[in-house]
């Protein structure tokens, strides 16, 4: 009986038990660089790095708008990553009391607007509507 505990005890200590406990999971990638610094005026950066070619980085600030209330909040900056077929994907950022504006090789355009439509743009300018009374 002792014979058949001890066995069965090292068979449980030599077992390969490692998909109880986890392992990395190689789709996961690891952090190589991280950091974050915010000030008391409402500035910050922060950026980060990981092992599989993502990468991050954005700085803002607070910024006194003409007429505004309250100050807005300003950013700028960049995202890269790889893509599924090996091309790298990246673009640049600004958002302040404007909007977004993302700029890139990889950002959709609109296509142009029709010769038609810009005709009638066109001459809806050179004879605008009378107002009627």
């Amino acid at each position: 009986m002792k014979f058949l505990i001890i066995s069965a005890l090292v068979a449980c200590v030599c077992a390969d038990v490692s998909h109880i406990v986890g392992k990395q999971d190689e789709s996961q990638a690891k952090i190589l660089k991280q950091e974050l610094d915010v000030g008391q005026e409402g500035q910050y950066i922060w950026s980060y790095e990981t092992d599989n070619g993502i990468a991050a980085r954005e700085q803002g600030e607070l910024k006194n708008v003409p007429g505004a209330e309250v100050p807005a909040q300003v950013a700028q900056g960049e995202a890269r990553w790889t893509a599924p077929d090996g091309q790298v994907v990246q673009f640049q950022y600004t958002a302040d009391e404007n909007g977004y504006n993302a700029q890139g090789p990889f950002i959709p355009t609109p296509p142009p607007i029709p010769a038609e439509i810009l005709r009638s743009i066109e001459y809806i300018r050179a004879h605008p509507p009378k107002e009627s009374q």
